[in-house]
């Protein structure tokens, strides 16, 4: 194939993955976006594999079959809760696929005697060393979210210590494999250092702060895929590579602001309690008031302005589409329903943009943090589904809480607060939460799913 066809397809492949990205800065256009991201892929893996006449087309035309089948049935098979472990399974695929496809260019030049450019072997060690700890690093991640291993944060003595040391090693290695490129065992080496770091990299890292986990290693498997890039002297996934690198170290930074936290401190930090948090019988005791369906329905039959703060435990209960039941009922009898979405709720960026997304929930009835608090006073409702840390107060009131100073959404400003709960247990924090017992808070404990559904059930009977 020509070389001009080939860079521009790969140009017009380029443009698709930035129009794509485009459009998935937006709930409305984001299945848009996603299309046009996935036909540039498409396109820019068709001309790879015809350009370098790597294999037969048979086994393309296989190829293609068989990793269409996988998606598909993976997009039919995967629950919405289930998401965040299949983005962070990609994002481990990713670096994967990186690090075995840098080593093979690396032995192909040894096997062929040719002697490799300093572009080439810097590049493959950096695409060993961040392909090892994205896909170790996302396999751990895959563990805590589906709770093969522990969520908590997993801490121990010279943790950091070790992370350092074998980082050194790892860039020892990967001077060794610059200096002398005809030998072949350091890479392997380099790959099983690396694979450790990603995995001690990860473990201290659990509750709250894995959105950020996520988007952190969606950034180091498209840095890895840049450098593979540079590796085979790949325009296009350099820059597809640098694309997903670079929305997803944006991202990270935002989740980071969302909490009020600084990227060390969710890589190298532990958000948990301290001797200066008050135990739940100091926050609850003889505060916390139960009700019932019945009696929320009451208190919804004279609101006319009624705010949902979605939360994790919404996601666990598979209660969007009876939330989204809720909604159509109270809307037919005049009350403004609106969805108040922290940008950390969840396990994953977007989960609950998702999950309301799933059950047709109007996308102009999703209101961002900053939009709700400027008006929650207003709100005659708020109803807290499975949502914890993102609407704990003392992150406003106490400095020396481990959540102090993140956002909130500032639901206790509410005149009556509905909290759908399955009982006082605390949020990923691991923090009581001073909302629970406010004197305009009333606690339902029941699952997310079954609240609502009974919730729906008292107000037809009413």
């Amino acid at each position: 194939m020509s070389p001009v066809l080939v860079n521009l397809a790969y140009l017009v492949a380029s443009v698709l993955f930035i129009f794509g990205l485009k459009g998935l800065s937006h709930p409305r256009t984001a299945v848009r976006g996603n299309l046009l991201g996935a036909l540039g892929m498409l396109l820019a893996i068709i001309v790879t594999l015809i350009d370098r006449s790597i294999i037969s087309y048979e086994l393309i035309i296989i190829g293609f079959i068989i990793g269409a089948a996988i998606g598909a049935v993976l997009a039919y098979k995967v629950q919405m809760t289930g998401m965040p472990q299949m983005v962070a399974l990609l994002n481990g695929f990713g670096g994967i696929a990186s690090l075995l496809v840098a080593g093979a260019a690396l032995g192909e030049s040894i096997h062929l005697g040719v002697a490799p450019t300093d572009q080439f072997t810097i590049a493959t060690v950096a695409t060993g060393i961040i392909g090892s700890v994205t896909f170790w690093g996302s396999l751990v991640a895959f563990g805590k979210l589906q709770g093969i291993i522990s969520e908590r944060a997993i801490h121990f003595k010279g943790l950091h210590t070790l992370d350092i040391l074998l980082g050194i090693a790892a860039i020892a290695c990967g001077v060794y494999i610059v200096m002398e490129p005809s030998v072949y065992w350091p890479y392997w080496a380099l790959v099983g250092i690396a694979s450790i770091l990603g995995v001690l990299l990860t473990i201290p890292i659990g509750g709250a702060d894995m959105p950020v986990v996520i988007a952190l290693l969606n950034s180091y498997s498209g840095l890895a895929g840049a450098a593979t890039g540079f590796v085979l002297n790949n325009n296009v996934l350099i820059i597809a590579g640098s694309l997903v690198g670079a929305s997803g170290i944006i991202l990270t930074d935002i989740m980071c602001r969302a909490m009020n936290r600084s990227w060390l401190t969710v890589l190298f930090g532990v958000l948990g309690p301290t001797s200066s948090t008050p135990s739940s019988d100091d926050v609850y005791a003889g505060k916390v008031k139960a009700t019932s369906p019945e009696e929320v329905a009451m208190v919804l039959d004279s609101a006319r302005r009624v705010v949902i703060v979605p939360g994790y435990g919404m996601a666990v209960s598979q209660a969007q589409h009876a939330v989204r039941d809720l909604t159509n009922l109270l809307e037919s009898k005049g009350v403004e329903v609106e969805f108040a979405i922290h940008p950390v709720a969840g396990r994953m960026p977007g989960h609950m943009n998702v999950l309301l997304a799933e059950a047709n929930i109007a996308y102009d009835k999703l209101k961002e943090m900053d939009e709700v608090n400027s008006t929650i006073e207003t709100a005659d409702v708020a109803i807290i589904l499975g949502a914890n840390d993102v609407v704990n107060p003392v992150a406003r009131t106490d400095p020396h809480s481990p959540i102090a100073g993140m956002p909130i959404i500032d639901v206790d400003k509410a005149r009556t607060v509905i909290v759908i709960k399955r009982s006082l247990s605390p949020g990923f924090a691991g923090i009581p939460n001073p909302l629970f017992a406010l004197d305009n808070t009333l606690m339902l404990f029941a699952d997310g799913k079954k609240a609502i559904l009974d919730l729906i059930g008292a107000i037809k009977e009413a």
